[in-house]
């Protein structure tokens, strides 16, 4: 037996309870990992909190991601004792997640730990951060220099903008941040690499169909009217890595953007992301990363504190990482 927090539904209302659930209750899967730590980010907060309809199947783990140590598998490429680090492929939504002792999977969703970080760190890093370095990458690939002008990064608050904030900072780049409480997280940005800040409803207004070109590149973590504004103001030939959807599926755009003035919107999903690539993104992080990232805000709790927490998340209570530890 091991413990998990282990949501369900009432009446249609979300419950959890921290369970003692038997190895035979856990999802087919060719490797068993003891689990050192998962994180809460904001689906993980709509999830537990039954604020969003993040789960597709009770009873549910919540976790979409976690770090830890092999078990057993009955894949090569992987030994008991090695550690390993899980990020997407639906786990807490429609696959038992992180917030649990133990978790069994396929092999193809994990990846080996890099060498440079522990586990608490990968965690510290966790999908937000493994995303951040995903939307990095796109500006690299798209050949943006640092000389070429400003980077822009919305929702820089978060988990995703604020290590974007980092990396673009790490490469060269002056990073222009958007968040919405500019008094209480400016310094804390800045202190992350930030060169100037803006308030987020700047971002929040209807867009024209083209505005002043002011950014080289840009990474979006919100979507929407956000991203339309953001992208009426990109330079010529620049890129927008877009990650996010927090403000709403659709898109108040026009063509104009991608026509007049070749913008590319280039779409950055951690679940979908080959594994090649998803190694790769890890290793860079370990490059990228200054050791003064993890000296950050970073809040560890136990399972016990993951309700908590939850709510705070999905008000908006929260700055920096919250790591579970399992």
């Amino acid at each position: 037996m091991f413990k998990a927090l282990v949501l369900d539904q009432e009446d249609k209302r979300t419950i959890a309870n921290i369970e003692n659930v038997d190895e035979s209750q856990l999802p087919e899967g060719d490797v068993l990992v003891s689990v050192d730590y998962s994180s809460i980010n904001y689906k993980d907060g709509l999830a537990v909190t039954g604020k969003g309809k993040i789960i597709r199947q009770f009873p549910m783990v919540p976790g979409i991601d976690f770090s830890g140590t092999v078990l057993e598998s009955q894949d090569e490429r992987y030994t008991a004792g090695d550690k390993v680090v899980l990020t997407g492929w639906g786990v807490g939504e429609n696959h038992w997640g992180g917030m649990a002792e133990k978790a069994r999977l396929k092999a193809d969703w994990l990846v080996p730990l890099p060498q440079g970080f522990d586990t608490k760190q990968a965690m510290m890093i966790g999908t937000a951060g493994f995303t951040a370095m995903l939307c990095v990458q796109a500006i690299l690939d798209a050949g943006v220099k640092p000389e070429d002008g400003e980077i822009l990064v919305t929702g820089a608050s978060g988990g995703v903008g604020s290590v974007s904030v980092t990396l673009l900072s790490q490469l060269g780049y002056k990073v222009v941040a958007v968040t919405g409480r500019i008094e209480k997280n400016g310094p804390w940005l800045e202190k992350l690499g930030a060169s100037r800040l803006i308030e987020r409803s700047e971002f929040e207004e209807p867009a024209r169909p083209l505005e002043k070109q002011l950014w080289a590149g840009a990474v979006d973590t919100a979507g929407s009217k956000v991203l339309a504004k953001v992208l009426a103001q990109m330079d010529y030939n620049s890129v927008v890595a877009a990650c996010g959807l927090a403000a709403g599926f659709d898109l108040p755009t026009t063509v104009m953007p991608f026509i007049l003035r070749n913008v590319r919107l280039q779409g950055v999903d951690s679940v979908s992301c080959p594994a090649e690539k998803r190694i790769a993104a890890w290793n860079k992080l370990v490059e990228l990363l200054p050791a003064s990232y993890f000296e950050q805000a970073c809040t560890e709790i136990s399972l016990e504190e993951v309700e908590k927490y939850a709510e705070d998340i999905t008000n908006g209570q929260i700055t920096g990482r919250v790591v579970v530890k399992i």
